[in-house]
């Protein structure tokens, strides 16, 4: 199982988790974000210390042109869509990078299915907990709510997993689960990871 570790806006984080063997790094290029990263590290900096390492760049309703051009200064793997993003823009942009596409998750079954028509358009689903704001919540959804997705498409699970949550991640362990995507609950402040609770979560994962 992959782990994502999504909100990153330091360099010295960043090179931790090359170090700590983490799959992929998360920077986010929402400007309403407490953890946007367009003024706290530059794109040399994103390239040179994350070379090992995936990169996903999150956006949210952006222009598919400032996408693709964020995606050349930080050489970034992957695309993240996180907001109302159609389908003709996941196709648009899945010409010239990996697209993960998002879908909230609430309290009824039936909330993947939103997914369904970005099948075709996608490389990844993402799904994290409904809220009013676009991003993270800290809080986590009934992941038994997955448990009749048959699509084949692998997912992202995000939304308040945290340190705590490693066994029981292990045991739930969906088929079509590729990876885990963790922020909040790692941090001590927006954007200000906790390295060793981020260590120990990923040797417990990775075990």
């Amino acid at each position: 199982m992959k782990i994502k570790v999504c909100g990153i806006t330091r360099k010295e984080d960043l090179d931790a988790l090359v170090q700590l063997g983490a799959d992929y790094a998360g920077f986010i290029f929402y400007g309403k974000s407490p953890r946007f990263v367009g003024n706290k590290l530059d794109g040399r900096t994103v390239r040179e210390t994350g070379g090992k390492i995936g990169k996903v760049g999150v956006f949210v309703n952006a222009d598919p042109q400032q996408v693709l051009q964020t995606v050349k200064d930080y050489g970034l793997d992957m695309v993240q869509l996180h907001g109302e993003e159609s389908i003709a823009v996941c196709q648009q942009l899945r010409l010239s990078v990996p697209v993960i596409k998002a879908f909230p998750m609430g309290e009824k079954a039936g909330g993947a299915d939103y997914a369904a028509p970005f099948m075709a358009v996608t490389d990844y689903f993402l799904f994290d907990t409904a809220g009013k704001e676009y991003g993270g919540t800290g809080r986590q959804f009934d992941w038994q709510l997955l448990n009749g997705y048959s699509y084949d498409k692998p997912f992202f699970l995000s939304g308040g997993i945290g340190p705590e949550d490693a066994e029981a991640v292990l045991r739930w362990r969906h088929g079509h689960l590729f990876s885990l995507d963790v922020n909040s609950r790692f941090e001590t402040a927006p954007g200000v990871k906790d390295m060793d609770k981020v260590a120990a979560f990923i040797k417990t994962i990775k075990k």
